[in-house]
């Protein structure tokens, strides 16, 4: 069977695109699988140049085509922060989600609500050194000065969707696989997953 590797070590990640990728009816394996251990620096400027450097550095290394993400909450009353660095918004070297959330919430108390904020994902697919595809996804809401839900990861806690009156964190797997950036971006990659694998294109 072709195999696919996801190159995330994030479990929570790992849930959520396993689910989004179970009909495309190839193996999907991560790095701990394959016994390969390998650390790209995410020191590019944009979601597109971060996603790209660690699906090429894992298609180096293991010869698969290799998916990567980088994605980031965009708080318009930070002017877009935390952005590409959501996953490192904190000074702590051992800091966790909640210390991240802390931090934010913090920074938005002298800002009238609502704070208003779109999750953002791009997906990248290398399939070569040289060749690699870009899907993306957003997911517009708002920032809440209280955590709800117990499900999710990262900032999901206190990502609201208004139209739904719930946060991330609130949703389950099979609502979140709907309308989340992340599942944006799989969804979007679907065609160019679907032409590597089965149709034998790019």
């Amino acid at each position: 069977m072709e195999r696919l590797l996801l190159t995330t070590g994030n479990l929570g990640k790992l849930r959520e695109i396993r689910s989004l990728l179970e009909k495309l009816q190839i193996m999907l394996v991560t790095p701990e699988m394959l016994g390969i251990s390998l650390h790209v620096e995410e020191n590019g400027k944009t979601y597109e140049e971060n996603a790209s450097f660690k699906a090429s550095a894992f298609v180096r290394r293991s010869g698969l085509v290799s998916l990567a993400d980088d994605s980031g909450l965009e708080v318009d009353a930070l002017n877009g922060l935390p952005g590409i660095r959501s996953a490192r918004f904190s000074p702590l070297p051992d800091a966790t989600d909640a210390d991240r959330r802390a931090i934010l919430l913090e920074l938005l108390q002298d800002h009238a609500r609502p704070w208003t904020a779109h999750f953002h994902c791009t997906v990248a697919i290398a399939t070569s050194v040289n060749k690699v595809y870009l899907a993306q996804g957003n997911c517009p809401g708002e920032i809440i000065p209280e955590e709800r839900g117990a499900n999710g990861f990262g900032y999901d806690p206190i990502f609201m969707i208004p139209d739904a009156g719930v946060t991330m964190a609130e949703l389950g797997m099979a609502e979140k696989n709907r309308i989340s950036h992340r599942a944006r971006a799989i969804n979007a990659a679907l065609p160019i997953l679907n032409e590597i694998f089965h149709n034998k294109g790019f």
